[in-house]
């Protein structure tokens, strides 16, 4: 019975990396591409966002609001460069693959407030470009927000399975037959 456990636990082991394979599923080495693709997006963006001035947009009468939105503009490209490089280490992390998708979302509604500012107080060419090179991250955007569905399934599928089988090991081991205790030899003989 033990080593009937046992198997079926190897047999999980054996099939959850299959799983991860599945059709529609991209393969590591994809999602490294698409992974290392948006951190090259993103780090055009870094010297585009260090050409923004918004503390002398301040004394042409725009909001304080735009220096915070530039802060957080600055500290989340290269957040999600960090975040990126962490999946590509480990494509089928999906805590990493979470971050790395909300820094990148986080930064594009940042730069859409600010390209506005940009445009208004600075420099309309530049905010164009910002709006171009944003844009081209978009997609890599969508198909990073696949692999999270995709992946999050995975993980779910996964989990379900392991834990179908941690329920019938527990029944298995809660059928066998108790041990016969020895019994205690009295005092006398």
């Amino acid at each position: 019975m033990f080593f009937r456990s046992i198997s079926r636990i190897l047999l999980v082991a054996s099939v959850a990396p299959l799983l991860a394979q599945q059709p529609g599923v991209p393969t590591d080495w994809d999602v490294q591409k698409l992974v290392v693709a948006i951190a090259e997006q993103s780090a055009r963006i870094q010297p585009l966002v260090e050409q923004v001035r918004p503390k002398e947009w301040v004394a042409k009468g725009a909001s304080d609001a735009y220096v915070q939105q530039w802060d957080s503009a600055h500290n989340q490209a290269k957040a999600v460069k960090l975040s990126a490089d962490n999946l590509v280490r480990e494509p089928e992390r999906l805590s990493a693959a979470l971050d790395t998708y909300f820094r990148l979302q986080n930064l594009e509604v940042v730069l859409t407030s600010l390209i506005d500012g940009v445009r208004k107080y600075q420099n309309p060419p530049l905010a164009d470009l910002l709006r171009s090179v944003l844009s081209e991250n978009s997609a890599s955007r969508q198909q990073l927000r696949q692999y999270l569905v995709d992946l999050a399934t995975v993980k779910e599928q996964e989990f379900k399975v392991m834990d179908e089988e941690a329920q019938r090991c527990r029944e298995s081991i809660s059928k066998l037959p108790s041990a016969a205790q020895p019994k205690k030899k009295s005092g006398k003989q």
